[in-house]
């Protein structure tokens, strides 16, 4: 595994992560606690740290279960990123909650359902730039920074365009933007990745398969399962996303080389991105995600270098 520096945060994260919405039971399966210790398990057998949640995958469903595997452990293995800002009801039934009393209140619940008493990175979670324009918000946060509740603040944007939110991160103290980054979507090199650059923020990129478009497995004209989340996207979008992959896979794609861990590894390679943090169903998943880090080289403007008061 290769670990880099996440941004001005000083905390020290393998290159690949571990995205859980899928354990808020919306994949289209539930899962168990057994099946998410054995993707964890394996998560930290290949070196992996980083794991990225947020308290509306299912009403902090996937916080729960990933804090009853980390609590038998060594909490200070794992850096946990979660986010706040709404609240979870049904199946793809979510309300937004931005108000400071609001979000404290999220934080509270988070940090009992992870069973930790702090948050590695507590992030803002799509939200407009109306809700995430409140200096109350911000002040806040900061004083449950400086309280210990959490270590560090970043803003995970909904639009991979977003600069206002990108820009103001030096202002209100967000040292980290998540961002949907992949192949198939590059729209944050334009506008987001230079303003990253250019503040020191650590970026994490999410969504780095396309939704499992970039993993190779589908052809164009594939039909996905009522109960996938693909389903609901355009099916003109999709097919001209899986006839994109056709041609990449065509002229981009090394021979013999895995297509899921090449797209990982592409997304890797961009000087302004921290880590991806794709998500996995089962621990040979995670194997495969995790291969991604070895074609990743030791040159990037991020790559940990052994530092005096390292926090991993």
């Amino acid at each position: 595994m290769k670990y880099r520096k996440l941004g001005a945060t000083n905390l020290k994260v393998s290159v690949i992560g571990v995205g859980t919405w899928q354990f808020g039971g919306e994949w289209g399966k539930p899962f168990t606690q057994a099946e998410v210790d054995g993707i964890l398990d394996q998560a930290k057998d290949s070196g992996i740290n980083l794991i990225d949640t947020a308290e509306c995958y299912g009403d902090h469903t996937s916080e729960s279960l990933i804090g009853s595997y980390v609590s038998r452990g060594r909490r200070e293995d794992w850096v946990i990123a979660t986010k706040f800002g709404h609240r979870f009801h049904a199946h793809m039934d979510r309300t937004q909650h931005w108000s400071p009393q609001e979000v404290l209140q999220q934080l509270d619940a988070s940090l009992k359902a992870l069973q930790t008493d702090y948050i590695d990175l507590y992030q803002f979670h799509s939200g407009t730039d109306e809700a995430f324009d409140q200096d109350d918000l911000w002040t806040m946060l900061d004083k449950q920074v400086q309280a210990g509740k959490i270590r560090h603040l970043g803003t995970s944007i909904g639009n991979n365009d977003n600069l206002h939110q990108t820009e103001a991160s030096s202002r209100v103290g967000s040292k980290v933007i998540q961002v949907v980054y992949n192949r198939l979507d590059r729209a944050p090199e334009e506008r987001v990745f230079p303003s990253c650059e250019r503040q020191g923020l650590g970026v994490l990129a999410r969504v780095p398969l396309a939704s499992g478009y970039l993993s190779g497995k589908y052809k164009p004209g594939a039909v996905f399962a009522d109960n996938d989340v693909r389903q609901r996207h355009d099916p003109e979008q999709t097919r001209l996303k899986l006839e994109e992959v056709e041609r990449i896979k065509e002229k981009e794609l090394p021979t013999g080389m895995d297509m899921a861990t090449w797209a990982l590894a592409w997304c890797l390679k961009h000087p302004a991105v921290t880590a991806v943090i794709p998500g996995c169903k089962s621990p040979e998943q995670v194997i495969a995600n995790a291969a991604a880090a070895n074609y990743v080289g030791d040159g990037h403007p991020q790559s940990w270098k052994q530092q005096p008061n390292d926090q991993a």
